[in-house]
């Protein structure tokens, strides 16, 4: 018992801590590229879909390619995600303000937080909810992207609560996960930090942009 404790006490900070760099390294880069002006270029040059088929690769490469790839390129797949993704999100600082954006920040952490807490502190098996969380975020994404035609306002603040929702749930099933993986045979443990770090970095990232869509102050 002692030894699982140890285990655990080694594995979650450090996974947190890899999760802090990504988002830092995500701010850091979406407030450079907004304040450079630099998305004026991406934008007019067309290069926002190349950026997103790019953040796509990155993560089916992260996700198939985990076992076998060795650390260190799974450590540079996770940054170059982080700073992609910070490119992408340079947009909010368009659309709404900052303090807004700050606010909301800190209450997706907090949120974010208390899932976390529950997930890692409960003593229930949480790998039953996989089905059922993944398999409504997949109806929710593709209700979006049917929207994206559509353009029904009303539908969208309802998936946003939805797939907001959805998050949490998986932020408490993905801590839950990674408690279950380090004690996982054959699984290298030196690289498990990394995974745990994307798993919760995209929770986080969702969390914070359905929050902002829903009750962010968008500028005039």
């Amino acid at each position: 018992m002692e030894t699982e404790e140890i285990i655990e006490d080694k594995l979650l900070p450090k996974t947190f801590f890899w999760m802090f760099l990504g988002l830092l390294g995500t701010a850091i880069v979406a407030w450079y590229t907004y304040a450079s002006g630099l998305f004026i270029d991406i934008i007019i040059g067309d290069y926002w879909s190349t950026l997103l088929i790019v953040e796509i690769a990155v993560v089916l490469l992260f996700s198939f390619l985990f076992k076998k790839l060795p650390p260190i390129i799974v450590g540079i797949l996770f940054f170059l995600y982080a700073f992609i993704n910070g490119v992408t999100l340079s947009t909010i600082f368009i659309l709404f303000e900052l303090t807004s954006i700050v606010y909301l920040f800190i209450a997706s952490a907090i949120l974010f937080g208390g899932m976390a807490l529950y997930g890692y502190k409960t003593k229930k098996d949480l790998s039953n909810w996989r089905i059922l969380l993944f398999g409504s975020l997949l109806i929710g994404l593709i209700l979006s992207l049917v929207n994206l035609f559509f353009k029904n306002s009303v539908l969208d603040i309802v998936l946003d609560w939805v797939i907001l929702i959805i998050f949490f749930g998986i932020t408490a099933y993905d801590i839950n996960k990674i408690k279950q993986l380090q004690y996982t045979e054959g699984l290298d443990k030196s690289k498990l930090h990394i995974y745990g770090a994307m798993e919760l970095y995209l929770d986080f990232i969702n969390i914070f942009i359905r929050i902002l869509s829903i009750f962010g102050k968008r500028k005039n």
